[in-house]
């Protein structure tokens, strides 16, 4: 997920301006993902993504609700379950890449996380902007995507 959002919360109190949309082009950063079942050793292939306004306002998120990573396309089959923590119960489905190759990755943008900060009364009064130093405006093209890392080549839908 990445996040979007109005630089003017004046003229756009509910946090969305598509025409002058926002992002963060750096604060990413991801950590190896913990396996409790095997003393707390590193799953493989597996990442837990942070950044955004979740990370720069981390002290209105609970920490179970910080990760940016969120599984968006997936086939479905039949056991399949999504947990509470966005993931899936077959494991290899949790993967960004399998033995042999980079899984299919996908970059979705969203204003979601800057109109729950705005909608929230515990953070709307603590967040008079969401612009800092590092807020870019939002092109709506793949190609800024991918100058931060944000997506792969291929991956704009």
């Amino acid at each position: 997920m990445v996040d979007l959002y109005a630089g003017d919360l004046g003229k756009h109190p509910n946090a969305v301006d598509l025409e002058y949309a926002y992002l963060d082009k750096s604060g990413y950063y991801a950590l190896e993902r913990q396996d409790q079942a095997q003393a707390w050793s590193p799953k493989d292939r597996q990442q837990d993504f942070f950044g955004g306004l979740r990370w720069r306002f981390e002290e209105h998120i609970p920490w179970e609700k910080r990760r940016i990573d969120r599984i968006s396309l997936f086939r479905a089959k039949a056991e399949l379950k999504i947990g509470n923590n966005h993931l899936l119960s077959d494991e290899e489905m949790n993967t960004y890449a399998c033995p042999w190759h980079h899984n299919l990755t996908a970059a979705v943008c969203s204003f979601r996380t800057a109109k729950a900060l705005k909608r929230n009364p515990g953070s709307t009064f603590d967040i008079p902007t969401f612009y800092w130093r590092n807020s870019v405006h939002f092109k709506w093209h793949s190609s800024q995507l991918l100058e931060f890392g944000l997506m792969e080549p291929g991956q704009w839908f």
